[in-house]
Parts: structure tokens; C-alpha cells; sequence
């Protein structure tokens, strides 16, 4: 499926963080569009100059791209996400340029609260 940057952004917001609350929510904005722009290493060879889906769907990224993992079916997957209007306007907040000062330039993001998480 298609999705806009837009819509693809929100889908992985509400997936990797969905219950983070906004700040881990714009945590993973913030990274995923830190991945896109950096000008250099692994990211920026893979962006190619900014190309979001190559950052998204680069292999072993993401799990929420992933619709089997060990060999097992993943229910939590972009594919079956209804974003609401909280993880667009994340999203548009993020594609405007907009960054999570905590964040920085981090190109990962853990939960420490959650070490069991996949």
C-alpha cells in the first residue's frame, strides 16, 4: 500500500510509541526524521539525500514494518494501524522541522522502563 510520508510517519508513531504519551511519541518522530536527514554514515547512505521509505523500511529497522518476526505473525505492524489526529499532527509537527530537544541528533530510541519489550 501507498501510504504518504505522512501517513507512514503516523502509523509508525502510533506503533512504536502509541502508548508513550507525547514526548515518546515525538521521540520517535524526531529519530525517524534524524535518520532521513543525517548527512552522513550508514543513515545518509541509505536515505540517499532524504528518502524516507528507504529510512522506514531499511531491513531490521523498525519491527512495526514487519509483519512476521521469528516466524511468527506481528500484529502490531504499520499495516493494521488506525492513527488519530494526535499522531498526525505529531507527524506534521515533525515533517515541518521540528525536533525533540532531548533528542537531539539521536539517530536510536530505548524505553528503558520497558526492557521485556520487543
Amino acid at each position: 500500500m501507498g501510504y504518504s510520508d505522512r501517513e507512514l510517519i503516523a502509523r509508525l508513531i502510533q506503533c512504536e510509541a502509541g502508548g508513550e504519551g507525547d514526548n515518546g511519541m515525538k521521540a520517535v518522530a524526531t529519530v525517524i526524521l534524524n535518520r532521513v536527514n543525517t548527512p552522513v554514515g550508514e543513515y545518509s547512505r541509505v536515505s540517499q539525500g532524504g528518502n524516507l521509505r528507504n529510512i522506514v523500511f531499511q531491513e531490521g529497522q523498525f519491527d512495526c514494518v514487519r509483519e512476521t518476526i521469528g516466524g511468527q505473525y506481528n500484529p502490531q505492524n504499520i499495516y493494521n494501524m488506525t492513527p488519530t489526529d494526535v499522531h498526525y499532527n505529531i507527524a506534521d509537527w515533525a515533517l515541518a522541522g521540528n525536533k525533540l530537544n532531548e533528542i537531539g541528533e539521536c539517530l536510536w530510541y530505548l524505553n528503558p522502563f520497558r526492557p521485556s519489550c520487543r
